[in-house]
């Protein structure tokens, strides 16, 4: 629909006072078609939702209620298309009531909406610093009437001074010039019979309150002043001039200073920014700062090429950067004189402009040798340098062969694109550059309705004013004769250029005009339409809309020109990140790998500075704060900034509410999973360090099985006749080493304790595991399981039932395996201690064995 209102508007653009919808088939095709289709939209709608009475009618606000209207209006004017409209008349109110058509973009663009509701929302401040204008300009009303009512009428005729006397006609003089001419011999000025007639001034009188506050009205927008108070001082005195002056300082100097206050801060209000602590107005500031930032585009220096390095080093001076920008004002102030063939001074003007041309190229090639071809493409500025210098070198071999008024004609216009890259070259100019940019883009529906407001007066104005009779303001190029022209009349009002002498124009009336039957016949205005229509508009568009783009732009002004100290980061800190992320941005995409953005950490300094080892907790939460942002995927240049900034302002004071509960509950996600990996990965170490430890073990049981069964085949040899009580024995300890190996293992599990409560506290109350190489608890678990297990077996004797073991050269020889196998052991305390445990346990076993040999 959007569409189709759209060729529709279009369509009523072509109609004229003298191409009427009416007599053009072509015309009443698209008031059919736009017709028909919204016939189908509301249908739809209305099966859909329902009319009334739903949860979801149609007719629920004021959007609605406009669509409704101009439907209904257009069919009616459709199912009527009136052949006469004399003035004045209801088919002439429908025509203009049709011109409402333009307004339904306001309820079909959700953007557009929003800007109405602003407007409204506010609607009431304004209406009270209306008012109070209002009573103003009532008080200074009925005093002016008192004052000069009935006392500034005039007769026309200079020589009478009386209204009794100002009757019958005189020979008034006609001057075709300003010029003091005399007159010759036997001539005189051209003079023709005039009657008399007593009236007030052109524009303007204070005969009763309603002329007296429409002059008033005039007054406040600065228009038409000074003849009123010429004219005070010429009829009743210099002592009256006051009166105006007066009204001037109070009611425009302080009164319109106030209704654009109000205005201004209205649109902070329902921005929100009014209503906001001195934190959360930073925090605003602070992202806008950081959407329209942008990766510098620049590559790092070449470090490993020398030349390419040296002509880094060159391209990136201040002093080279700062000829570059003398160059372009030198080239510039060539446009001083015009360049024109027969001029003389045009060749060597052009002369020199191709030699700095030249410079411009040797600054272009430098560039692209420091930058490579394909790093210098990636800035935009480079970009225009490299338009406008190739449209510098196409201008040197035209004027080359040309040399005329048309290679010279190319030449200022690149004289005048060369200009515009000034503005890139210094900080201030940017800043400014930038504050218009934004400022445009974000009054960029401000202005579409501003227009779509124009186009309804002009669409109205052709229909009302479109055939009146020149005058003092209105004339060949200043007129309603069509929706064209009379868009360009508006925006002429739009100004503030002799509105009211339009408007008065426009109020002529018979016996000045020439009344008809059909308004497009009539050259006669209307005075009630004339005052409604060019009052409105005035104040709708002057007093309201563009106070609101001065709105906008001192909001974006004073984000550009804020004071660094009062801002949670600095432009020196966003600069940094822009060096830091064009450091490991080496291919100046605009993206990286989400495992690079520990190296970004590392390297930033200042507010965003981030330090591994003591803010090892806070390094972590980022890292997966952007792995998760985008699924383990690329980050941008916006992922990480936004991030950092996030994290290096308190949320609590910085955000508002919606967004301090979002920001909580998604870094609550992001510190349970980072605890979550934590405890994941100590486990998993944990895991690690015990199977490596059964192997250990399983190992060193082995081995010191093998020397028990070396010591015990020595001893056999030794006793022959102990030696079938000793294979008994062998059976039962080769049980017995798998009972033990067994009983560890499950002592091992018994005390390794994973639901560990040991851990460090966060700042924000959270927990985090702290594990340890050798862990106490675990430790202490195992050794009460080993003494447990020692309580439960039999004590052996302190006697000692086997001299051979501790008698002899054998014994020291059992000592010194025993020592060299303690060298292969691990040097971990608690294998160390199990080890013991077992070799106690193994000589228990043969004591016990020996004694019984004895009974």
């Amino acid at each position: 629909m959007i569409c189709v209102t759209t060729l529709s508007c279009i369509s009523m653009m072509f109609e004229t006072p003298s191409y009427r919808v009416m007599e053009t088939p072509a015309l009443q095709i698209a008031e059919y078609g736009f017709v028909i289709f919204m016939s189908l939209e509301l249908a739809l709608k209305i099966l859909a939702d329902g009319l009334f009475f739903t949860p979801k009618a149609y007719i629920k606000d004021v959007a609605s209620v406009l669509d409704v209207f101009i439907y209904v209006v257009s069919l009616v004017f459709l199912c009527w298309m009136p052949r006469t409209v004399p003035p004045n008349s209801g088919a002439q109110l429908l025509m203009i009531l049709r011109c409402v058509r333009p307004l339904r973009i306001f309820t079909l663009v959700p953007h557009m909406r929003k800007v109405v509701y602003e407007l409204c929302r506010g609607f009431k401040e304004i209406l009270l610093v209306s008012i109070l204008l209002i009573v103003l300009m009532f008080v200074f009303a009925s005093y002016g009437v008192q004052l000069f009512g009935g006392r500034l009428a005039r007769c026309n005729d200079p020589t009478i001074s009386r209204r009794e006397d100002c009757v019958g006609v005189f020979m008034r003089r006609v001057f075709v010039t300003k010029m003091k001419l005399q007159p010759g011999a036997n001539e005189s000025y051209p003079s023709m019979l005039v009657p008399r007639v007593w009236a007030n001034p052109r524009r303007f009188n204070f005969d009763n309150i309603g002329d007296a506050m429409l002059a008033l009205f005039e007054v406040l927008s600065f228009k038409g002043w000074l003849d009123v108070r010429d004219v005070l001082i010429k009829v009743l005195g210099p002592v009256h001039a006051i009166y105006i002056h007066i009204y001037i300082f109070l009611g425009c100097m302080i009164g319109l200073t106030l209704f654009v206050g109000v205005v201004i801060a209205n649109y902070s209000e329902n921005k929100g920014t009014a209503l906001l602590t001195v934190d959360q107005r930073r925090w605003c500031d602070l992202k806008k700062r950081l959407k329209i930032a942008q990766p510098l585009h620049l590559p790092p220096r070449p470090d490993g090429k020398k030349f390419r390095a040296f002509i880094y080093d060159i391209t990136q001076n201040i002093y080279f950067k700062r000829f570059i920008a003398g160059m372009v004002l030198i080239n510039s102030s060539l446009l001083c004189v015009s360049w024109r063939e027969e001029e003389s001074h045009t060749d060597p003007l052009a002369t020199f402009s191709t030699v700095l041309t030249l410079v411009f190229v040797v600054e272009v090639v430098m560039k692209n040798i420091a930058f490579t071809p394909r790093g210098y493409w990636q800035s935009r500025r480079n970009r225009y340098d490299l338009l406008v210098t190739v449209l510098g070198v196409v201008w040197i071999f035209i004027n080359a062969t040309l040399r005329n008024d048309l290679s010279y004609s190319v030449g200022f216009m690149v004289v005048i694109l060369r200009f515009f890259t000034i503005t890139g070259k210094h900080a201030t100019l940017k800043m400014l550059m930038l504050t218009v940019g934004v400022s445009v883009c974000k009054s960029f529906f401000i202005i579409f309705g501003m227009f779509l407001l124009v186009f309804f007066y002009a669409l109205a104005g052709t229909i009302l004013f479109g055939t009146v009779k020149y005058g003092e303001g209105i004339g060949r190029r200043a007129n309603f004769e069509s929706p064209v022209t009379g868009v360009a009349m508006l925006f002429r009002i739009v100004t503030g250029e002799d509105w009211n002498k339009i408007m008065h124009d426009c109020m002529v009336q018979p016996p000045y005009c020439t009344p008809a039957n059909n308004y497009w016949e009539t050259d006669c205005g209307n005075f009630t339409a004339s005052l409604v229509y060019f009052c409105s508009f005035y104040v709708i568009i002057t007093y309201i809309v563009l106070n609101l783009l001065v709105a906008i732009i001192m909001e974006n002004f004073s984000l550009f020109y804020s004071n660094e100290e009062d801002a949670l980061l600095s432009y020196a800190d966003i600069r940094n990140f822009q060096n830091t992320w064009n450091v490991v941005d080496s291919h100046q995409r605009g993206v990286i790998p989400v495992r690079r953005v520990k190296f970004i950490l590392r390297l930033l300094k200042g507010r965003l500075a981030v330090d591994p080892q003591k803010d090892r907790l806070l390094f972590k939460h980022m890292c997966y704060e952007l792995e998760r942002l985008h699924n383990g995927e690329d980050v941008t240049f916006h992922d990480v900034l936004n991030m950092l900034s996030y994290r290096s302002v308190d949320i609590r004071k910085a955000l508002q509410l919606e967004e301090l509960l979002a920001r909580e509950e998604f870094e609550y996600i992001i510190e349970e999973e980072v605890a979550k990996q934590t405890i994941r990965t100590w486990l998993e170490g944990c895991l690690k360090k015990i199977r490596a430890t059964s192997k250990q073990q399983n190992s060193l049981i082995a081995g010191l099985r093998a020397t028990n069964e070396q010591l015990t085949t020595t001893v056999q040899d030794h006793h022959p006749e102990d030696k079938l009580k000793d294979n008994s024995l062998d059976r039962d300890s080769e049980g017995e080493p798998k009972d033990v190996e067994g009983a560890r293992l499950r002592a091992n599990k018994k005390g390794v304790v994973i639901p560990r409560s040991d851990s460090v506290g966060s700042g924000s109350g959270r927990k985090y595991l702290a594990p340890t190489l050798s862990d106490p608890a675990v430790r202490t678990e195992k050794e009460r399981s080993g003494a447990k297990k020692r309580n439960n077996r039999p004590q052996a004797g302190s006697k000692n039932n086997l001299p051979h073991l501790t008698e002899g050269p054998e014994p020291s020889r059992l000592m010194r395996d025993i020592s060299a196998n303690k060298t292969a052991m691990p040097k971990v305390s608690n294998v160390l201690m199990e080890v013991r445990d077992w070799w106690h346990e193994q000589l228990g076993y043969n004591t016990q064995s020996s004694d019984e040999d004895n009974f």
